[in-house]
């Protein structure tokens, strides 16, 4: 049987990493996508072969649809299938929503939200090919409350979310499953961007009704859930994965 192929974008690091190592350890062959960490997208790589596992690294911005369109002809070129895609690359300019400019918006929008459509279109392509795909996109509170400095990153990532349900519906016919993963405050490297990080650590430390913060394994573990064939019947949905945070008033 061909062996699985996953392909997690943003994935030299943080989240992505953590979840393109747990897919290899699954049995899948990975491609790790990177924007700018080469060093650190080729240690990934080097754990995922030290599995016995194929990992192909590729660098691109997938902001631009011209990088995308050839990060996926690499796909197609290496494995000639692709089986699950993990949509985790992501970005954004934080400042108050009176601070914003064009380019930070366009920016923000254009690797949180408009990536995943056209990293979708690709993908389906290759998975349609092999009889169906799961997709999982990384989300987070800031698309349903409001967090301070996060405007621009809060309303890419409730398109985000809204893409998750049209690309459910109208690729559902080819078996592809589409979903996202929602996590509260986690401590991980784009935190450190937050310029009241530590507020925030604190805030979600003293207030999750779960009685701590959300690990890294806690959404790995929801997002591996999500592209087993358990999950079959979840579509079009986002699951969040907060420790019960979001539901204080």
């Amino acid at each position: 049987m061909t062996q699985k192929v996953a392909l997690v974008t943003g994935s030299s690091k943080g989240l992505g990493r953590s979840t393109a190592l747990t897919l290899a350890a699954a049995g899948y062959d990975v491609v790790i996508n990177y924007a700018r960490s080469k060093s650190k997208a080729l240690e990934v790589a080097a754990e995922i072969e030290a599995m016995g596992r194929k990992a192909l690294v590729v660098k691109a911005n997938v902001g631009d649809v011209e990088k995308i369109k050839a990060m996926f002809s690499e796909i197609e070129e290496a494995f000639g299938r692709l089986d699950v895609f993990i949509n985790n690359a992501a970005s954004g300019v934080q400042r108050p929503v009176m601070e914003l400019e064009e380019s930070h918006w366009n920016w923000t929008m254009d690797i949180n939200s408009k990536a995943f459509l056209f990293c979708a279109q690709q993908a389906a392509k290759l998975m349609e090919k092999n009889g169906g795909g799961k997709m999982v996109s990384i989300s987070s509170l800031g698309s349903i409350r409001y967090l301070k400095n996060y405007t621009a990153v809060g309303v890419s990532k409730a398109a985000l979310e809204a893409l998750t349900r049209y690309l459910a519906v109208e690729l559902a016919p080819k078996n592809i499953c589409v979903n996202a993963v929602s996590g509260g405050v986690i401590d991980t490297d784009a935190l450190k961007h937050f310029p009241n990080r530590e507020e925030l650590l604190a805030e979600a430390a003293a207030e999750t009704p779960a009685g701590r913060i959300v690990s890294m394994e806690d959404m790995v573990k929801t997002i591996m859930f999500l592209i087993s064939e358990d999950a079959s019947m979840i579509r079009g949905q986002t699951i969040i994965v907060d420790g019960g945070i979001s539901l204080l008033v």
